[in-house]
């Protein structure tokens, strides 16, 4: 897994630079001790997962993930308990508190690679369709029988026409897997297929005579993707 480092301490760095160097899985691909720069280089650049301070002069790390458009896996990285419900809410796989040991940051190593591996998309299909890990097996969902994805709590439920899969995965994961003009995130907690909106009213989306909220903080990102006349 490419990862990319972002923390305004030294020090902090040098331990997560440790600690990747210890774990054959995962490969360093940039470091930064400044979040704008970092910001600038995730939004035009592919990773895997991204290991993030959160208390940053400028740009702190919940701003800068909240800003980003392609967001890789993220662990936070803090010094206090508290940032833990801001992990929550924007799906982050999970957080270190600091000092880091190894054997903590190889645990929350050990949730991300199973997040990672359990959505897979074929490069050469043009994101066709995607491969999950259902009940040990893999399972092949074509992306145009999705009508809407659903997070609850470590698990996504994908809504296809005839059924519900339930996988261990994050709303992020899968929405990097997905392409870009046909699917749309619109609530911490849902993803749509923008062709299977039925009807839009007010703050609600309704798809197969289901309601799905849109939150403030996705509604624009939902305006500027609909074939509006």
């Amino acid at each position: 897994m490419k990862c990319v480092v972002v923390d305004d301490e030294k020090m902090s760095r040098q331990v997560i630079k440790h600690c990747i160097e210890k774990t054959e899985s995962l490969s360093l691909v940039k470091e930064f001790g400044n979040s704008v720069e970092a910001f600038e280089f995730l939004n035009g650049n592919e990773i895997d997962l991204l290991f993030l301070d959160v208390e940053m002069p400028d740009l702190n790390g919940i701003e800068l993930l909240q800003n980003l458009e392609n967001k890789p896996l993220v662990i936070l990285i803090t010094s206090k308990e508290e940032f833990a419900l801001d992990a929550y809410r924007n799906d982050v796989v999970d957080y270190l508190v600091k000092p880091v040991t190894l054997p903590r940051f190889l645990k929350a190593v050990v949730k991300t690679q199973r997040l990672f591996h359990n959505v897979e998309t074929i490069e050469d299909s043009s994101k066709d369709f995607i491969f999950i890990r259902e009940n040990q097996k893999l399972v092949k969902i074509y992306v145009t029988d999705i009508y809407w994805i659903e997070s609850l709590g470590d698990y996504v439920v994908i809504h296809t026409e005839s059924k519900k899969h339930t996988i261990y995965t994050t709303l992020t994961n899968i929405l990097s897997k997905l392409p870009k003009d046909q699917f749309v995130r619109v609530h911490r907690s849902f993803i749509v297929r923008i062709d299977k909106i039925s009807l839009i009213e007010g703050n609600s989306i309704i798809i197969k005579k289901e309601l799905i909220p849109i939150s403030k903080s996705y509604k624009n990102i939902l305006i500027e993707k609909l074939n509006l006349i």
